[in-house]
């Protein structure tokens, strides 16, 4: 297996989005619920959103989960001046329980900025770094893992799936030939590069880079990300107090359709937002991740 990577230290700088709208809707929060609230931010990242919250609402406390050391490091720095409003832990919300009660539910899912912009942790193909992947870097198996120990069936069928790419089979062959040709992909920007081959001329210039989905069909698979998401809303609603809402912010169509399906087949919860809220174009300007965000919000029952 590969090398366990090696994290640089970050700031953890992250803009969270759709940050008022999430104001807006705790603060629509009955009263009762508010007083000595309590809110899980199942993501707690750079605790940008959290922040946010603690400093608007006084009475309202927070625990912050994240499986990201790194993002652990950061959020106990930012929100260490509200004291023992704000506790955080190292851990999969999928992995977390709780026999406390939440006037909120909160998840921005996907990855963070400073995960993206940080070239050692081999999320993008922007800058050159290892095939990782991991969420947390210390757990699981990575991107070179992956794509080492699958068929190439099987890695055509998860970037089909989880990348919703219909070159699959084409990038798939391409990878295991290379592997078996050339041995292990130096790095994010050569695998980039072998996946942007298998498109036609005409297509490898878009806005959206050939490898994408690829990418993101990687990342998806090493994390589980739909299986955690889908314990979270199995199990969430269990947390929240009658009138409590439960958010989720997501970056693609597969997270925000598992929302979707989930917030209208759970009779435990009423939906508040039919069609998903999206960034303003304000809000896009300043911050371009913001693009891609949906937030779908329920309440319950």
């Amino acid at each position: 297996m590969q090398e366990e990577s090696k994290v640089a230290t970050s700031n953890f700088n992250h803009t969270p989005v759709l940050a008022n709208e999430l104001i807006q809707l705790i603060a629509k929060l009955p009263e009762n619920l508010k007083e000595q609230g309590l809110m899980l931010d199942a993501t707690v990242g750079g605790g940008g959103h959290s922040s946010l919250v603690l400093k608007e609402f006084p009475s309202i406390s927070v625990i912050g989960l994240d499986q990201d050391p790194e993002a652990i490091k950061a959020a106990s720095q930012k929100l260490k001046i509200y004291k023992n409003r704000a506790k955080v832990n190292n851990i999969n919300f999928a992995n977390f329980n709780s026999a406390e009660k939440f006037c909120a539910v909160f998840a921005d899912l996907g990855v963070s900025s400073p995960q993206l912009d940080e070239a050692t942790r081999g999320f993008s193909f922007q800058k050159d770094g290892p095939l990782d992947m991991r969420m947390n870097p210390f757990e699981g198996i990575t991107a070179a893992d992956l794509i080492d120990d699958l068929s190439e069936r099987d890695l055509a069928d998860i970037i089909f799936k989880y990348g919703e790419e219909k070159l699959s089979r084409r990038i798939a062959k391409k990878i295991k030939d290379d592997l078996a040709n050339k041995g292990a992909y130096s790095g994010t920007k050569s695998l980039a590069y072998a996946i942007s081959g298998c498109y036609p001329q005409k297509l490898r210039h878009r806005r959206i880079h050939p490898a994408t989905k690829t990418f993101q069909a990687l990342r998806i698979a090493i994390n589980k990300e739909l299986d955690v998401l889908s314990l979270l809303l199995k199990k969430a609603p269990e947390w929240i107090l009658p009138g409590g809402i439960f958010a989720i912010i997501s970056f693609h169509s597969l997270e925000d359709r598992l929302v979707k399906h989930a917030f209208k087949n759970d009779d435990r919860l009423d939906i508040l937002t039919r069609k998903p809220i999206l960034a303003s174009n304000q809000e896009i300007s300043l911050n371009p991740r913001s693009r891609s965000a949906k937030l779908r919000i329920s309440q319950k029952i």
